[in-house]
């Protein structure tokens, strides 16, 4: 995929002669060659772009920031050829419309890695990736290094997204749409969109609900200076506002709290939206309203033993329900435990929609006498 290039940018940090985009794609295309030089100017380190249009030479300057968004966005799309010099390496790249091949000679690339741990997995977002939004979410330092304070969440987003990956290698629409409900300060939001947008080439629409009037402010002006014109978001209470009625292609959750997982997966389910994937947080309904009743009671003894027992039932509930609606669905331990105690994930993929038969979990409702709101929603 494209994003191998700013990849290897990244990791070639303060190594780079020079990148030559060539061999124009489009015979109307403006320029027949740009030639991207690092430079320090009196604003640090920046890169020039010579452009040759005929007999002509025209430069500009760009700032780190820009790069990336030029080369997906431009660049890409004009020339079928790079090469990238560096010391010791030179790298060939042949740039298709879905894809791109890499010819290294030379030395391999080393991978940036952590400071802060022995050795960093190659995660798709790495320490060094040039993405300015998480710098100013607090994730990243000023030079792309996570925050120590923030590994926990950098895990989390990775994850996430490696699992989103999973799903959507080989994705071959031209746009996407996706709802997060819950969105909270939007590290994952962000990165979903920056994922899409940029790693994968595709034209995305991505919706944040929240109910913080603050943090939503927040969110849509870091979206706004990157330019992240697809990237809004809207202060929504999720279990009764209005959402986006438009297609949808995937809902997310990440620790949306209590009842507003359910109000997603119904939405998710409501609108037939092929992939939803959602990592609940607390769980309250449940654990509030379970009587004893049953062979379960032993579980329901003790208020620690019942609060874990509850938040289990409800997930289980979630999925199974899920499952009659036409989902295929796995619950995955998507982070380690040491990285966060709320750590299953929903991974559904709509197969079929169809009616569900909910009467096992009537049953069980009955008998325990306690209430979930997935199963109310789907039920009503």
């Amino acid at each position: 995929m494209n994003y191998i290039i700013c990849q290897d940018i990244a990791s070639l940090k303060g190594k780079i002669k020079k990148i030559v985009f060539s061999s124009k794609r489009d015979k109307n295309s403006e320029f027949s060659k740009i030639t991207l030089r690092p430079y320090k100017g009196k604003k640090g380190e920046m890169w020039q772009a010579e452009k040759i249009k005929g007999p002509q030479a025209f430069h500009q300057n760009i700032s780190p920031d820009e790069l990336p968004e030029l080369i997906f966005n431009e660049y890409r799309h004009g020339f079928s050829q790079c090469c990238l010099t560096a010391e010791g390496t030179t790298i060939h790249y042949t740039i298709f419309p879905d894809k791109t091949k890499r010819k290294l000679t030379g030395n391999e690339i080393k991978v940036v890695e952590s400071s802060s741990h022995n050795k960093e997995k190659n995660y798709i977002l790495r320490q060094g990736d040039n993405i300015p939004a998480l710098v100013d979410l607090g994730v990243f330092t000023e030079d792309f290094k996570v925050v120590k304070s923030k590994y926990d969440k950098y895990k989390q987003i990775n994850r996430f997204i490696e699992i989103v990956d999973d799903a959507f290698g080989e994705y071959k629409k031209d746009e996407v749409t996706i709802l997060d409900f819950g969105c909270g300060k939007s590290y994952l939001t962000f990165i979903i969109y920056y994922y899409f947008t940029v790693i994968k080439g595709v034209k995305a629409t991505v919706i944040g609900y929240d109910l913080k009037e603050d943090v939503v402010k927040h969110c849509n002006e870091i979206a706004e200076k990157y330019g992240y014109d697809n990237l809004r978001f809207y202060i929504n209470d999720v279990t009764k506002g209005e959402l986006y009625e438009g297609e949808v292609d995937m809902v997310i959750t990440l620790h949306a709290c209590d009842i507003a997982t359910d109000f997603a997966l119904y939405h998710g389910i409501q609108n037939k939206v092929k992939h939803i994937f959602s990592v609940p947080c607390c769980q309250h309904e449940v654990c509030s309203s379970i009587k004893k009743g049953g062979d379960f009671d032993l579980l329901l003894s003790h208020g620690l033993i019942k609060e874990r027992f509850s938040a289990l039932l409800t997930d289980s509930i979630r999925a199974e329900i899920l499952k009659k609606c036409g989902y295929e669905v796995d619950i995955i331990e998507f982070v380690d435990f040491a990285h966060s105690p709320k750590n299953l994930m929903l991974r559904c993929k709509l197969k079929k929609p169809q009616k569900p038969d909910l009467g096992d979990i009537t049953a069980l409702t009955e008998k325990y006498g306690f209430t979930q709101r997935l199963y109310t929603l789907v039920k009503e």
